[in-house]
């Protein structure tokens, strides 16, 4: 069971890392058509990095049901860290729904709009980080 541990948490570093960054793609978008820029490589960019985040948050998921089914359900963080999970999960489409808008050229929110956007999940990944280090309850 440790090593399926260690993939989950490979897959979940892997997954945050994309959903950390691709608002930031975001940002040089906007800021960068703005300015008149070239920002078709940063559409390629962002597509890709959804793909593979979207892959991550698959293995990230089917290795943390493994890990439910191994270790059963083992108290009242586990269901606080499942809640915080499904709020990631939702931030996750979000960034879809702005991935679609960039591919179709209206994506118009603000480069300081993004860079707030970029935040959220810090707070969602904060409490999944301490209901599993310190299992409150």
């Amino acid at each position: 069971m440790l090593w399926v541990k260690v993939f989950h948490i490979l897959a979940m570093t892997s997954w945050m890392a994309g959903i950390f960054y691709l608002p930031r793609i975001f940002v040089h978008y906007v800021e960068g058509r703005a300015a008149g820029q070239d920002v078709a490589r940063l559409e390629i960019m962002a597509g890709k990095l959804f793909v593979f985040m979207s892959i991550m948050a698959l293995f990230t998921l089917g290795f943390g049901l493994w890990l439910w089914l191994g270790f059963g359900i083992s108290g009242g963080w586990l269901h606080a860290k499942l809640l915080f999970v499904a709020l990631l999960l939702g931030y996750h489409f979000w960034c879809f729904s702005y991935l679609k808008k960039l591919r179709a050229g209206t994506l118009d929110n603000s480069g300081r709009y993004f860079r707030l956007f970029n935040e959220l999940p810090l707070l969602i990944f904060i409490p999944i980080l301490i209901f599993v280090v310190v299992k409150p309850f």
